[in-house]
C-alpha cells in the first residue's frame, strides 16, 4: 500500500488530500472544522479526517506532500520587498514575523502536526504545478490542455501546459506583478469587498452593470497582447509595496476613492464589476485560443481561483476552441493539496494513470459522512421532533412536496463536499419556480446582499431544456454559467431596458424566477445518477410531481460561516434561520414543530461570532 497525503497551509484555505494506491480517499478543508472562514492554519482536523477515513496512522503514510515552495515564495517576497524600499516596510514588518515564525519551518511544523509520528520524506511541489496536477489527474481525459491562473504561487500567476498520461508539463508562464487574479482583487477591494473572497459577490454583482469602464482598464491599467499575456502598469496598484490592493492613482481614473465596505452599492461599483469581468472573460478566451494554437489538443483543464471564475467558464466552453473543458471543483489554493498528492502518485512515483469516466473526483463527495443512528442520538439529545422514513422513494416523495410548497429545505446527506460549492451533499434547497424565493433565502436565511443570485441544480437529462447547453453538455460541480433558454424567458414591460442596476432585481425573468440573473443567465450544476443518487432521486420525485427538472441549490450556511460540516453545523444553522425543514439523512424536522425556538436575542447572539463582510 502506498499512501500519499497532500497539505495545502498558511496562505488561504488550508486542506488536506489523501490518495491510497491511486484513489482519491478524503480531502476537506480545515475551515469545515474549526467554523472559521477561510482558516489558512495548519489543517491538523483535516489532516485526522482524511488518516481516520482510511484507518491510517501517520506512520503508515508513504509521502506527505505541500502545494508550494516556501523558500521560492520567500525570495519573492523579499525582492519586491527591496524593489519597492523603503515604501513596502509596513506590510513587510507585518508578515515576516509569521514566516520566521510557521512559513520558513514547515517541515517543523509538519511533523508537529503529524503528531510526531511521521519520519518519511516530504515533497514540495511548484505552486501551479500543484494546480496543474489537480487539474489533469482526476480529469476525465488521458490528453489535455492546462491553463492554471491564480493571484500568484511563488513567481507564477498563470501557467500554460499540457498533461498526457501519468505526467505533466509546464511550458510558459506569466510572473508576478502582472496577474488576472490580482487585477481582479484589486477591482474587488475597490468595490467594497473583502480580497480572497470576495470575488464572487464582484461577479454576482457584474450583471447589474454596463462594462463602461472596460476599455480603461485595457488601455491604461494593463498592455494586452492577442495571445492574453499582459503586463499592468503598476503605478495604479499598490499591492507590492502596501497594505491596500490599488493607489490614489487608480482612484483618479475610476471617479473617486474605493466604496467603504457595508456602505451603498451605487452604480459605479455595479459598472465596475461589470468591466472587470469583461476584461477577465477576454483574457480567459484569448489565452485559451492561444495554447488551442500551439497545442491542437480537444481538451482543456482548467485549475487556480480563477478558474472558479464560472461567467468566464461558461464562455470558455461556448465560445473557446476545445471541445471539452473540466475544471477542478476546489480550483483554489484547497486543491493543491489535492494537487500535489497527485503528483507525488502519478509523476514522482511513474504510476500508471487511466482516464475514467465521469471523472475522477468521486463526485467531489471526499468529507466527512454521519451514520442515521448518529445523527438520531444528536436530534434526541437535542428534545427535536422529527421523523424518520424507512427508504430513499419515502424521503424523496416527502421533500419533494414540501418544496413544491413554497418551504426552504436544508439537505444534509452523506459526505461532505470539497471545494467551495454546495454540490448537494451540505446544500439549502428550495423551488425555482417561486418568485419570492431569491429575495427570502437572501434575506431571511443566508443573511446577506439581495443582489446575489442563486443557483438551479438540473436533472442532467433536461439541461438542454432549459439553458443554453448542448445535450451532451454537464456542469456537475456549478462552474459553468450558461444563458437560459429564449422559450422560457418573461417578456418585459416597456422601459425594462433603461432601468439600471438593482432596480431590474424585482422583475420575473422567466418560468425558473428564483435562478435566473438579470442577464438572463444561471451558474448550472447538472445532477446525474452516477455521482449523486439520493439527489438525483429526490429531483426525479420534484419532477414527477411538478414537471420541472430544476431546483435551487445554494450553500448550507449564513454569510461568512463555512459550509456545515457535522449534523449539529447543520441542526445550529437551522435553528437561527428562517429555514422550513431540514433534513439529516433520513430524519426529517419542520420547524414549526421544534419546541425549542430560538429567539431573536440568540439569533443576533449567534450571528455575531461571524465576520458578516
Amino acid at each position: 500500500m502506498t499512501a500519499v497525503l497532500g497539505i495545502s497551509a498558511f496562505y488561504h484555505d488550508s486542506a488536506a488530500a489523501l490518495i491510497v494506491d491511486g484513489n482519491i480517499v478524503a480531502a476537506a478543508q480545515e475551515e469545515r472544522f474549526t467554523r472559521k472562514k477561510h482558516d489558512h492554519e495548519f489543517p491538523v482536523n483535516a489532516i485526522d479526517y482524511c488518516l481516520s477515513a482510511a484507518r491510517l496512522k501517520p506512520s503508515e503514510l508513504s509521502y506527505v506532500a505541500f502545494y508550494d515552495k516556501p523558500l521560492n515564495k520567500f525570495e519573492r517576497l523579499l525582492e519586491t520587498y527591496l524593489a519597492y524600499a523603503p515604501l513596502g516596510y509596513a506590510s513587510f514588518r507585518r508578515a515576516l514575523p509569521l514566516w520566521l515564525k510557521q512559513k520558513l519551518h514547515l517541515p517543523r511544523e509538519m511533523r508537529a502536526g503529524l503528531k510526531g509520528e511521521y519520519s518519511g520524506r516530504f515533497v514540495f511541489t511548484d505552486h501551479h504545478e500543484s494546480h496543474a496536477a489537480s487539474a489533469f489527474f482526476p480529469s476525465p481525459f488521458s490528453e489535455a490542455a492546462i491553463l492554471t491562473l491564480d493571484g500568484v504561487g511563488e513567481w507564477s500567476t498563470t501557467c500554460f501546459g499540457i498533461g498526457q498520461g501519468n505526467r505533466i508539463e509546464l511550458q510558459n508562464e506569466l510572473r508576478f506583478p502582472h496577474s488576472l487574479g490580482l487585477l481582479y482583487s484589486a477591482f474587488t477591494y475597490y468595490t467594497g469587498f473583502r480580497v480572497n473572497s470576495g470575488e464572487y459577490k464582484v461577479m454576482g454583482l457584474a450583471p447589474y452593470g454596463r462594462p463602461i469602464y472596460q476599455d480603461k482598464i485595457q488601455t491604461q491599467l494593463m498592455d494586452l497582447k492577442e495571445d492574453g499575456s499582459f503586463r499592468m502598469d503598476m503605478s495604479y496598484f499598490n499591492y507590492c509595496q502596501g497594505l491596500t490592493m490599488t493607489s490614489g492613482k487608480f482612484d483618479a481614473l475610476f471617479d473617486g476613492p474605493p466604496r467603504q465596505p457595508e456602505s451603498e452599492l451605487t452604480q459605479r461599483e455595479m459598472d465596475l464589476a461589470a468591466s472587470v469581468q469583461a476584461v477577465t472573460e477576454e483574457v480567459m478566451l484569448r489565452m485559451a485560443r492561444h495554447l488551442h494554437r500551439k497545442t491542437g489538443m480537444k481538451n482543456l483543464v482548467l485549475a487556480g481561483g480563477v478558474a472558479l471564475n464560472c461567467v468566464g467558464n461558461g464562455r470558455l466552453l461556448r465560445e473557446g476552441p476545445f471541445e471539452n473543458v473540466w475544471i477542478q471543483p476546489a480550483a483554489g489554493d484547497a486543491g493543491g493539496a489535492l494537487g500535489a498528492a497527485s503528483f507525488v502518485w502519478y509523476q514522482l512515483l511513474q504510476n500508471e494513470r487511466v482516464a475514467g469516466i465521469p471523472d475522477g473526483q468521486t463526485a467531489s463527495l471526499l468529507g466527512p459522512s454521519f451514520s442515521d443512528e448518529s445523527i438520531a442520538s444528536l436530534l434526541n439529545e437535542k428534545g427535536a421532533v422529527y421523523e424518520t422514513y424507512s427508504s430513499d422513494q419515502e424521503l424523496c416523495g416527502a421533500v419533494a412536496q414540501l418544496i413544491g410548497s413554497e418551504h426552504v429545505i436544508g439537505w444534509f446527506q452523506g459526505r461532505m463536499e470539497f471545494g467551495p460549492r454546495a454540490l448537494g451533499g451540505r446544500s439549502i434547497l428550495g423551488d425555482a419556480r417561486s418568485e419570492k424565493m431569491q429575495s427570502v433565502m437572501n434575506l431571511k436565511i443566508k443573511f446577506r446582499e439581495s443582489f446575489r443570485p442563486f443557483a438551479p441544480l438540473v436533472l442532467r437529462e433536461h439541461v438542454s431544456d432549459y439553458f443554453e447547453m448542448r445535450e451532451t453538455d454537464e456542469s456537475p460541480y456549478m462552474l459553468l454559467v450558461a444563458p437560459v433558454k429564449e422559450k422560457r424567458r418573461c417578456q418585459m414591460p416597456d422601459g425594462y431596458d433603461e432601468k439600471f442596476g438593482i432596480e431590474k432585481l424585482n422583475y420575473r425573468r422567466s418560468d425558473i424566477p428564483a435562478v435566473t440573473h438579470v442577464d438572463y443567465s444561471a451558474r448550472v450544476q447538472t445532477v446525474d445518477q452516477q455521482r449523486n443518487p439520493l439527489l438525483y432521486q429526490l429531483m426525479q420525485s420534484f419532477y414527477q410531481q411538478t414537471n420541472c427538472a430544476v431546483l435551487i441549490n445554494t450553500s448550507f450556511n449564513v454569510r461568512s460561516e463555512p459550509i456545515v460540516c457535522s449534523p449539529e453545523d447543520a441542526y445550529r444553522c437551522f435553528m437561527m434561520t428562517d429555514m422550513d425543514v431540514l433534513v439529516l439523512g433520513h430524519h426529517v424536522l419542520l420547524k414549526k414543530e421544534q419546541p425549542n425556538q430560538w429567539s431573536a436575542e440568540e439569533r443576533e447572539r449567534h450571528l455575531a461570532q461571524f465576520d458578516l463582510d
